[in-house]
């Protein structure tokens, strides 16, 4: 079950804390209002987010950030990866995984901070968001879910780690249209592995490689809403909506 939201839906209230061919996979999307979202018990349809902002905040890194939609704020943690940390707020989380890239703390701060830069350069133009709205706990006044994170080069959390700014490890969901997590996974173990063998990012900090990327073309995840993938032949179950429709559920 998929639900889709899109700024014409939004009022004004805040969430407070409360392959080598792009894979396309067409979706079918239910409307909700912005009540609905703020449910803290999450949901197990996704919810799609289109036209997403990133929003400035000191707080924001490479897998956690602020986005806007509409007059909304939210803050969204990816799902299946995690980037290295930007300070040492969290010494035991930050030795963990400068061990995992075999560098020293420091090393690990500098991949952070750039894995900080990847993101909000990757997110500077529009991009979409899928969620389940699932806690991903925090310290922010804000409360924050899980999401994937889609931007006009397909899955964040894949370019992420392709090019050596975060690793292969972090709380596990089964991909929009997908039966299982299992393929994700051993996509993104396959990137990492291709970052580790170039040397680039936090594999190749040591040897004055940080700051190289994996090169182009490479085919990463892309999740599109049925609408927007005229393409693709509908399912015969599949319903279509536009935003002169009222709330109502896809079967």
């Amino acid at each position: 079950m998929w639900r889709k939201v899109c700024t014409c839906e939004f009022g004004t209230a805040k969430l407070m804390k409360s392959r080598h061919g792009i894979a396309v996979i067409a979706v079918a999307v239910l409307w909700i209002s912005a009540v609905d979202l703020c449910a803290r018990e999450g949901t197990k349809d996704w919810v799609v987010l289109e036209n997403c902002r990133l929003i400035t905040n000191p707080a924001n890194d490479g897998d956690s950030f602020h986005v806007s939609v509409g007059p909304n704020e939210y803050l969204f943690r990816l799902y299946f990866v995690d980037a290295p940390e930007t300070d040492e707020m969290t010494p035991r989380r930050l030795v963990d995984q400068a061990k995992y890239f075999a560098i020293t703390v420091p090393q690990a701060i500098e991949v952070g901070r750039a894995a900080k830069e990847f993101t909000r350069q990757k997110l500077s133009g529009s991009f979409t968001v899928f969620t389940h709205m699932s806690d991903a706990m925090g310290q922010s006044r804000l409360e924050r879910f899980y999401a994937f994170v889609q931007t006009s080069e397909g899955d964040l959390s894949e370019q992420l780690v392709r090019n050596g700014l975060a690793r292969n490890y972090g709380f596990k969901a089964v991909p929009p249209g997908l039966k299982n997590s299992r393929l994700e996974i051993q996509k993104l173990q396959q990137f990492e592995d291709e970052a580790r063998r170039e040397k680039i990012g936090g594999w190749g900090v040591s040897a004055g490689r940080l700051n190289a990327r994996a090169p182009s073309p490479i085919a990463f995840s892309v999740f599109l809403s049925e609408q927007k993938q005229p393409r693709t032949t509908r399912p015969a179950h599949a319903k279509h909506a536009d935003c002169s429709e009222q709330p109502r559920r896809v079967k």
